[in-house]
């Protein structure tokens, strides 16, 4: 495969395709150029309704992100990146701009995920430096596999690990480093501080790139700003026909509460969790993001290769049930439930265990949660 070539400083727009949905592009080249919008980078998101919609991020968003996450990871024209994530995302694409300004090498993977072919490229090709999503790691660690010895630092982005996850994978000599970034800022927004032998810090402790502005509302919802961020994003109507809508200028609030602090000099942020992770149990506030982390780790103590789900459902009496979904080939759910339960207070309780084929994710990992109400409810 011809490696995908950038050149960065070009007007040239970008529309980063995935080529698994190549549809959704008719029209938008000349949109663009219509409304004088160039030096762009696309990346596709979900919309509302299933509409194509995509965020419009300046070539340049990808030159500052890069020299900070140089920065931060120490990278040199002595590294060689290894690229396991998508280029239709930025996990992936943003990997490009980083070796660009370094003058350091990468290496494209190929075909599915394999866990086992991964590190053996990782070997053969003297890779220094990759990027992962949190369920890669789990492959990793429930495979046992061992981290070559060139690795020095992997991060982890998508989506959150848990420490338990993390202190799995350092077990096994896998230096992880998480981050918290998102599509509108061009990868990285915080990540925790790198050290040559491992994270000191723990995975909530996450160090604020130094080119974002952070703030909060009096809810801990976060907003962000930056040269880094967004210009805006083009959505296409049902009739076709494309629309601009602009960055607002106090920048982007987002739906994420997060808690930020300083130690010394530096900035830190603790992702909390999205509004749409809390709810109520029979009047009782719960937030669901850690007791889904509770629940993966259970499975991993249970051997569980493919992880289960708790989703939440309305339920007339007390407001939301949780139901555990479960994979097939997966392990038996009564004993990773008398587990849970064990250590839940007598009103939390999962109220039943549903087992499917499969658990829709994206090619990054993440569960489509719509989809999978659907197949739950079907």
């Amino acid at each position: 495969m011809t490696p995908l070539q950038i050149d960065w400083h070009s007007a040239e727009n970008h529309l980063a395709v995935n080529p698994l949905q190549p549809d959704g592009t008719a029209g938008l080249a000349d949109f663009l150029t219509a409304q004088g919008l160039s030096h762009l980078c696309l990346f596709q998101t979900s919309g509302s309704e299933g509409l194509p919609k995509w965020v419009a991020l300046p070539k340049e968003a990808f030159l500052i992100s890069g020299r900070a996450v140089n920065e931060h990871f120490e990278v040199t024209a002595q590294d060689h990146w290894l690229i396991a994530l998508p280029l239709h995302h930025v996990g992936g694409f943003s990997i490009l701009a980083r070796a660009h300004l370094s003058g350091s090498r990468y290496t494209q993977a190929q075909g599915r995920w394999q866990p086992a072919e991964f590190t053996a490229m990782c070997w053969e090709n003297g890779i220094t430096l990759a990027s992962l999503v949190p369920t890669q790691v789990h492959d990793l660690v429930q495979a046992r596999l061992t981290c070559p010895d060139p690795l020095r630092a992997v991060i982890v982005g998508g989506g959150g690990m848990s420490q338990a996850l993390a202190d799995a994978a350092v077990e096994l000599g896998w230096r992880v480093f998480q981050s918290y970034g998102m599509t509108e800022a061009a990868s990285q927004i915080a990540t925790q501080p790198y050290n040559p032998f491992g994270a000191v810090f723990d995975v909530k402790s996450l160090q604020v790139l130094p080119h974002w502005r952070l703030h909060t509302d009096a809810e801990g919802v976060l907003t962000v700003s930056g040269p880094a961020l967004a210009r805006g994003y083009v959505t296409r109507a049902t009739s076709g026909s494309w629309t601009w809508r602009p960055m607002p200028e106090e920048g982007l609030k987002t739906r994420d509460h997060v808690r930020l602090w300083t130690h010394g000099t530096r900035s830190f942020l603790q992702f909390v969790g999205r509004e749409s992770g809390f709810l109520k149990i029979l009047g009782e506030l719960i937030h669901l993001a850690p007791l889904q982390e509770q629940m993966e780790n259970l499975a991993r103590q249970l051997g569980w290769s493919r992880l289960p789900v708790l989703l939440a459902q309305p339920d007339p009496r007390a407001e939301t049930r949780l139901v555990l979904v479960c994979e097939a080939g997966s392990g038996d759910p009564a004993p990773l439930l008398a587990r849970f339960h064990e250590a839940s207070p007598p009103w939390l309780r999962v109220s039943e265990a549903i087992r499917l084929d499969h658990i829709p994710r994206s090619d990054l990992g993440k569960v489509q949660m719509e989809e999978l109400r659907e197949l739950v409810l079907r």
